[in-house]
């Protein structure tokens, strides 16, 4: 079974506004990384929405850095699945999921690859509820930002988790992967 991957930059603080995390070159390098390791990314539909306006081909012609173009050619190739009971349609390499979040989320699951990754705030909150990411990687800025979504808020449960590796960043950014002890 493929393994589920979160991973998400949140603020000292526990803010995941993305307009309050500084990108750079290192950090960006990372995430293209991590998309390697991820046959689809699994979204929910703000998610989506935000990285389809961000990434798009159409959406940053000529107007970012060139270290950018490496995660901008990774996301815009990469499959992705999207969670959202609003939404008509997706295309930009998209399928559209509805039903049963956990039998979806299985069945993606159950086929070969390299695994699935997921990004967001409330998808990643509902499949923690259900005990499906295998992995969740914080990758913590020396911010402060005082505002934006806090990750798990309202989760219903503790979850215990294991550190298994740290990476960290010339920004002061730290990387670090953890497996929840089951």
């Amino acid at each position: 079974m493929q393994p589920l991957r979160y991973s998400i930059n949140v603020t000292l603080d526990g803010c995941c506004d993305h307009r309050a995390i500084p990108a750079d070159e290192d950090l960006h390098r990372h995430a293209v990384d991590n998309l390697a390791q991820a046959d689809a990314l699994l979204f929910g539909r703000v998610t989506y929405e935000m990285m389809e306006s961000a990434w798009r081909p159409q959406a940053g012609t000529g107007s970012r850095p060139d270290w950018m173009e490496p995660f901008a050619q990774a996301i815009n190739a990469a499959k992705k699945y999207v969670v959202s009971s609003t939404l008509e349609q997706v295309d930009w390499n998209a399928d559209l999921v509805r039903g049963d979040l956990g039998t979806t989320v299985e069945r993606l699951r159950r086929a070969s690859g390299k695994g699935l990754f997921v990004g967001g705030v409330k998808l990643p909150l509902a499949l923690t509820e259900l005990g499906l990411i295998d992995e969740y990687e914080f990758v913590v800025h020396p911010r402060l930002a005082g505002h934006g979504p806090m990750l798990f808020a309202g989760l219903s449960r503790h979850v215990d988790l294991k550190l298994v590796s740290r990476l960290e960043f010339g920004s002061g950014a730290v990387a670090m992967r953890y497996e929840p002890r089951r």
